[in-house]
C-alpha cells in the first residue's frame, strides 16, 4: 500500500479525518502528554490517513519519521498467534491438545488452593492445559505482577523476560510455579503468549525470529520488524518515555543505549517485537483481507475467522470472567479469541465497531480491524504505561465520524 492518502477514496471526509491531527497536537503534543505519535487510517485498502507529529526523541530533538521504529510490546501477540496457527493449519497440533504433550515439564501442573511459601497447598487441575487456553489467555498463568502468593512464587523462581534467559529455560521454570486458577474457568493476561511462541519453537523445529522471518515478515514485506533494532536502522529508533507521577515525562529507553540494539536471548511472543507504522500496516491489511496480501496467504480465512470469533465460555464478555485489572483493553462488552479481543456489543462499550478485533501494547501503541467497516487502524507512539490515556476510544469517535460512505 502507498503511505500517500487518499480520504475521499478511502470514504472519509476529509475535514473531519483531519481532526486526529488537531486532537491530538491540541491535547497531547502540544502539552508535552507525549513527545509524538504516528497514526495510519486505511478504510477499502485506500490509506485515508497518515500523519507523523511530534519526536521521537525528545533528548536528540529528532521528529517523528515517517519510517521510524517503535517497540510495539504486545502488538507481538497477534503476529505469534497468527505463526502458532499457521503450524495448526499443518495438522501439527489440535486446540484441545494438552499443552504437556508439546512441554514434557508441564505434565505435573498445580493449581492454587491456599498458603504462602512453603505452606503452599496446590492440587492438580480439574482439566488439562490446552493450547487454546494459551491463546485465549485462560490458563492460569499471569504475569507475576501483583500481590497474590502465586506471583510471588513467580518472582521467588525469576520467572522473567531478563537477559540470558531462553524460551526453553523460561517455561521450564514456569513449570514449578502453581496456576492461578483452574484452565478454561477464568481469563487473566499473561505470560501464556510467550509460551505459545515456544510452542512454534517447538512445531517448527526452527527458532522464533527465524520463524516469523520466513513465515510471516518476509512474505508480507515486512522489511523493519525484528526483535532488536540493528545499528544502521538505530537512527530510525525512537526513545521510550514512562509517565511520573507529577505528569512530567522520564526517558525509560535510550535508543543508542538500549538493550533492543543487540539481538536478545529471549524471543519474546509476547512482547518482543519492534517495528514502522508502515509494517504493522502490511499484517493487519492482510488481516483485512482475510489472511492473504498481495497474492501471499499468511493464514486460512476459515481459521482467521476462528481466531477472531468469542471463545470466552458462553459468549461471555471480559467483565464476566477476567480476574485482575491489567490488560490492554476495557472488559466490558469485550470477548477474546484465539490472540486478539473483538467488540461484542457496541451498546457495552459506548464505541461502533461491534465484530472488529485489535490488540494494543505497553508503550500505548494500538490497533484495530474492522470487516465490517473494511477499516484498519494504526496508532504509534511510546509512553508507558499503556492505561496513561484512552486514545483507542478516543481515536474510534474520530474516526467513525468521518466515515461517509
Amino acid at each position: 500500500m502507498s503511505m500517500d492518502t487518499t480520504p475521499k477514496r478511502a470514504g472519509f471526509a476529509k475535514k473531519r479525518l483531519e481532526r486526529i491531527t488537531e486532537h491530538l497536537e491540541r491535547n497531547y503534543i502540544g502539552p508535552g502528554k507525549i513527545p509524538g505519535c504516528q497514526v495510519a487510517v486505511a478504510r477499502h485498502g485506500h490509506l485515508g490517513y497518515f500523519r507523523s507529529l511530534g519526536v521521537m526523541d525528545r533528548e536528540r530533538a529528532r521528529a517523528v519519521r515517517d519510517d521510524t521504529i517503535f517497540r510495539i510490546y504486545s502488538m507481538t501477540k497477534p503476529i505469534t498467534s497468527v505463526a502458532l496457527m499457521q503450524l495448526y493449519e499443518r495438522g501439527l497440533f489440535q486446540l484441545n491438545d494438552p499443552v504437556a504433550r508439546f512441554i514434557p515439564a508441564w505434565r505435573n501442573q498445580q493449581v492454587y488452593v491456599s498458603g504462602e511459601g512453603d505452606s503452599l497447598e496446590t492440587r492438580r487441575p480439574a482439566q488439562p492445559m490446552t493450547v487454546r487456553h494459551l491463546l485465549t489467555h485462560m490458563s492460569g498463568l499471569s504475569y507475576g505482577a501483583g500481590n497474590h502468593p502465586v506471583d510471588r512464587q513467580y518472582r521467588a523462581l525469576q520467572v522473567n523476560r531478563a537477559p540470558g534467559e531462553t524460551l526453553a529455560s523460561f517455561v521450564d521454570k514456569l513449570a514449578r510455579v502453581p496456576l492461578h486458577f483452574d484452565p478454561g474457568s477464568r481469563w487473566m493476561y499473561s505470560y501464556a503468549t510467550d509460551v505459545c511462541g515456544h510452542l512454534v519453537e517447538v512445531l517448527s523445529g526452527m527458532p522464533l525470529d527465524r520463524y516469523l522471518a520466513e513465515h510471516v515478515f518476509a512474505p508480507l514485506g515486512m522489511t523493519d520488524t525484528a526483535f532488536s533494532v540493528p545499528d544502521r536502522k538505530l537512527g530510525r529508533f525512537a526513545a521510550n518515555y514512562e509517565r511520573q507521577p507529577d505528569k512530567s515525562l522520564k526517558l525509560i529507553d535510550d535508543p543508542r543505549e538500549s538493550s533492543y540494539a543487540r539481538k536478545p536471548t529471549f524471543l519474546s511472543g509476547g512482547g518482543g517485537l519492534t517495528g514502522t507504522t508502515a509494517d504493522y500496516l502490511r499484517f493487519t491489511e492482510m488481516l483485512r483481507c482475510r489472511g492473504e496480501l498481495d497474492g501471499e496467504r499468511i493464514i486460512g480465512s476459515r481459521t482467521l475467522r476462528l481466531m477472531t470469533a468469542n471463545h470466552l465460555p458462553g459468549g461471555a464478555d471480559l467483565a464476566s470472567c477476567a480476574v485482575g485489572a491489567f490488560s490492554e483493553t476495557a472488559y466490558e462488552g469485550v470477548g477474546f479469541g484465539l490472540g486478539f479481543a473483538m467488540t461484542l456489543s457496541e451498546i457495552a462499550t459506548g464505541h461502533p465497531g461491534v465484530g472488529d478485533f485489535y490488540w494494543g501494547g505497553a508503550a500505548s501503541t494500538i490497533f484495530w480491524v474492522d470487516p465490517a467497516e473494511d477499516l484498519v487502524v494504526i496508532f504509534m507512539t511510546q509512553l508507558m504505561p499503556s492505561s496513561t490515556f484512552n486514545f483507542r476510544g478516543q481515536l474510534k469517535n474520530i474516526i467513525y465520524a468521518a466515515i461517509e460512505d
